[in-house]
């Protein structure tokens, strides 16, 4: 009967007894007639010591072996605290060769890959296998599941939504046309309008859905493709409330990361970010004036937010209030989408907000218009057809109650937790103006 394979992480719980392990080799050390042999599989690394096997005198980084062995404790003075593993080795006893590898285009063993952020796209499938890029995706994981089970706890209900579309969710030509048959078709930009649809049906929905924007440009921030975790609510009172939402899911999902990805964190020297007892609320245009009042920029007739914007209002929040997030309200009615709820008070602004976390937006969501005569007008003042919204329009043509919902980019939320430089290194395969897997070649000018 063939021998169980044992996974990296139980070795400690075997000292004395055989193992089989099968993984990858991280690093391969020769030293005379013994060689060392960091072996990693999905659980972590243990050190391999290989005595006299001509077997290892072969390997290289990232062949993938099995290997039975025997596990001991390390000497006091040789045990490596920076493993898990570092207490014990593994004696091999024979090595079995599964697959072999080219040789590679830079060092994996290094604890931080000294390459520029193309290499490291240009190489995904290799680069993923790097613990410190696998940690950015294990904070992700955490965050979405927390995210999931968050809105779980409120009695939302999870939707799969399509991301083919009739029209443009929000309007405009930021969207990627799809040939579809004989017909029009568009990438969504969001799952706006069908989550919107089901709180007709659940009354509370959340989605964790891909969506596309097909913006010109190639920033730090910015993906063309890009995870959002979406939300919506019915029957709610004022935006408020979905501010109120926005902030339980939040703190849940930092709760949930800094129990569950301590490890992670650490890899990055990287904190959570700073709350206080309740996330600050500004309106957008007293951030502009502040902002000026404190820089001399004078954004103040501005419609949005700029990214120094954005910066220097998460600068205020945390010398006011202690807190690297503040939601800012009240966006211009034309900078927003023709759905977004006018303030009674002021129908030239917005029931909206955005979160913005560490100087960048983390978050946006809003009140929703549910009146089904004043929607149809917003359509058509922005400039939309009524007739590509037919199915959207159905759901308020039968009775809609107030509600509204949120947003949050998973990858922004991961890039900022960590400090990453870029939001692609927080995307398993990024996709922007310059890259689909690969690099695209640059197009001659006629």
């Amino acid at each position: 009967m063939p021998m169980e394979r044992t996974l990296i992480s139980q070795t400690p719980e075997k000292v004395g007894q055989e193992v089989l392990l099968k993984g990858w080799i991280k690093v391969k050390r020769d030293h005379g007639k013994v060689t060392f042999l960091d072996l990693r599989d999905r659980t972590g690394v243990v050190q391999v010591v290989a005595t006299k096997l001509k077997e290892a005198a072969k390997l290289r980084p990232e062949w993938v072996v099995e290997i039975k062995g025997l596990v001991k404790e390390r000497p006091e003075k040789l045990v490596n605290p920076k493993l898990a593993t570092g207490r014990v080795e593994v004696e091999a006893k024979e090595i079995n060769i599964l697959a072999r590898a080219a040789e590679l285009p830079f060092d994996m063993g290094a604890e931080t890959l000294k390459i520029s952020l193309p290499v490291l796209l240009d190489y995904r499938p290799l680069t993923l296998r790097h613990a410190r890029v696998q940690a950015i995706f294990k904070v992700e994981e955490t965050i979405i599941a927390a995210f999931r089970e968050a809105l779980k706890k409120e009695d939302f209900v999870e939707i799969q939504v399509p991301t083919i579309v009739p029209s443009a969710t929000e309007g405009g030509a930021q969207v990627f046309p799809v040939k579809y048959f004989d017909y029009d078709a568009f990438l969504a930009q969001s799952p706006q309008l069908y989550k919107q649809i089901m709180t007709g049906v659940f009354e509370r929905v959340f989605t964790v859905a891909h969506a596309y924007r097909a913006e010109p440009s190639v920033t730090t921030r910015h993906l063309t493709e890009y995870v959002g975790l979406d939300a919506e609510m019915a029957f709610i009172d004022s935006f408020e409330e979905i501010m109120n939402m926005v902030e339980k899911v939040i703190r849940f999902i930092f709760a949930r990361v800094e129990t569950e990805n301590r490890a992670e964190l650490a890899l990055f020297g990287a904190s959570l970010p700073k709350l206080s007892q309740r996330i600050p609320r500004i309106k957008m245009r007293e951030a502009q004036q502040i902002i000026f009042e404190r820089t001399g920029r004078d954004h103040r007739a501005e419609p949005d937010l700029d990214p120094e914007d954005e910066r220097e209002i998460s600068r205020y929040a945390l010398e006011k209030f202690g807190s690297e997030l503040i939601f800012v309200t009240h966006y211009p009615t034309k900078k927003r989408p023709f759905y977004t709820y006018p303030d009674p008070q002021d129908p030239e602004y917005t029931c909206s907000f955005d979160l913005i976390g560490r100087g960048l937006e983390w978050v946006t969501g809003s009140q929703r218009i549910n009146d089904y005569d004043m929607l149809l007008a917003h359509i058509k003042k922005w400039g939309n057809r009524p007739e590509d919204f037919e199915i959207y329009l159905q759901a308020f043509k039968y009775g809609m109650p107030p509600e509204g919902g949120f947003c949050l980019g998973a990858e922004r939320i991961t890039m900022q937790i960590l400090g990453l430089e870029n939001i692609r290194e927080a995307s398993l395969f990024p996709r922007d103006m310059e890259r689909i897997d690969f690099r695209l070649p640059k197009k001659e000018k006629k």
